[in-house]
């Protein structure tokens, strides 16, 4: 790719590149031109409607270019392009990018994870998939990893489902969890259910009304407030 280019390309439209990926590169097998075609996919979603104009306006290619690029990201199984009906009924081309995030959830673990401790971020990851319903991004998996030097991985579990009952799958409302739960001292799964069950009580604890008769307040005493 010549310098020319690789500057029209990244002129053309902002995209961003994750510091992971950055360092582990070589394991992806990519061309610079592949790479940088895959993260501008990237930032565009994990599945949408495949539009070859507008790629070519974006990143300053041509259409036989962008055609190959698409080719050679779905031979690395990286990518998959396959024809559905949209809701009127029409056929749509619809970019997927499902496999690269599952290469990339691959290559994170194996990267930056002891190998003893394998198996407990590939559960909390799954775990945190399955609960918001979709795969987790490259940025959402470096937030997870952060929270793993702070957080008992029980207790990101339980803020995980704390914000999905509360129809939210932000990582970052996810985030505001946790530090006010280690801000009150919250740090096991017991010390979760705990506050929760308290937090239920409360809610359940019926709000004292002042109930006054006043057809049975003294007659005197109206008369009282009557000269008053």
């Amino acid at each position: 790719m010549s310098q020319d280019k690789l500057q029209k390309f990244l002129s053309q439209k902002a995209i961003t590149i994750p510091l992971f990926l950055l360092q582990n590169i070589g394991s992806l097998a990519l061309s610079i031109e592949e790479f940088l075609f895959l993260m501008y996919l990237k930032d565009k979603g994990e599945r949408f409607v495949f539009n070859p104009i507008e790629m070519e306006e974006d990143t300053g290619f041509d259409k036989m270019k962008v055609m190959q690029l698409i080719s050679n990201l779905t031979d690395k199984k990286l990518i998959t392009l396959e024809t559905t009906k949209n809701d009127s009924g029409v056929l749509e081309e619809m970019l997927d990018l499902t496999p690269f995030y599952k290469k990339y959830l691959s290559l994170f673990i194996d990267s930056t994870v002891e190998k003893e401790d394998k198996e407990v971020p590939k559960t909390l990851f799954e775990e945190i998939e399955r609960e918001f319903g979709r795969t987790l991004s490259p940025n959402e998996l470096e937030f997870i990893k952060a929270w793993l030097d702070t957080f008992d991985k029980d207790v990101i579990l339980e803020a995980v489902k704390e914000a999905t009952l509360n129809g939210v799958s932000s990582i970052r409302y996810i985030d505001k969890i946790l530090y006010e739960w280690d801000r009150k001292g919250i740090k096991k799964k017991e010390d979760v259910e705990h506050f929760l069950n308290l937090k239920k009580q409360e809610e359940k604890e019926p709000v004292e009304v002042f109930d006054y008769d006043w057809f049975d307040e003294d007659d005197e005493e109206w008369e009282k407030r009557d000269n008053f």
